[in-house]
């Protein structure tokens, strides 16, 4: 098991220097794209983590993507990179990624919900749920949309740990239960 507590304090040190230099943003995309790229490669997974493989070459497997990242690493980045490898802590990857963008959301103000319908949103349609979300949350609102046919229309948005539920499929459960009381 991952001690979470140790990608907590490497996630706040990147967080704290990225945010010095402006570049908290940056650092956060390319986090994430590093992340996943670890994560969607069992070769690379196992080369990274295996003991097998000297520090020489994880490190050689590290530098190599992230000089496949667009532009190169960021420096920052690429400094906690080796710090990871040299520190055998690179099993802690993704959670750091996961803890860095949520501590920079924190930080900004922002706070990342999902919006699920029946059928694709038009983009001035996201636009009024995002607005509704944000009057209620008193934060600015990221959205990511979902398609779920199985809810069969209306809405439902996920803020945090707080869920707005306006899918017809609950409002008929909820119909359903009701009937069954009386």
């Amino acid at each position: 098991m991952v001690n979470v507590s140790i990608a907590r304090r490497y996630a706040r040190a990147l967080l704290d220097v990225a945010s010095e230099a402006g570049r908290t943003e940056a650092v956060a995309e390319q986090l994430t794209a590093f992340a996943q790229v670890f994560a969607k490669s069992p070769e690379l997974t196992d080369v990274l983590l295996n003991p097998a493989y000297s520090r020489s070459q994880r490190t050689q497997v590290v530098e190599g993507v992230m000089k496949a990242l667009p532009g190169g690493a960021d420096p920052i980045l690429a400094s906690t990179l080796r710090l990871l490898v040299d520190r055998s802590r690179l099993n802690y990857l993704t959670d750091i990624a996961r803890l860095f963008g949520d501590m920079a959301d924190a930080r900004a103000g922002r706070v990342r919900g999902h919006v699920t319908t029946a059928t694709p949103l038009q983009a001035d349609a996201l636009a009024r749920i995002q607005q509704q979300l944000q009057q209620l949350t008193q934060r600015n609102v990221i959205l990511e949309t979902r398609v779920d046919p199985s809810i069969l229309g209306g809405v439902s948005a996920q803020v945090g740990s707080i869920l707005y539920d306006g899918s017809i499929r609950t409002q008929l459960e909820q119909m359903r239960r009701e009937l069954k009381e009386h």
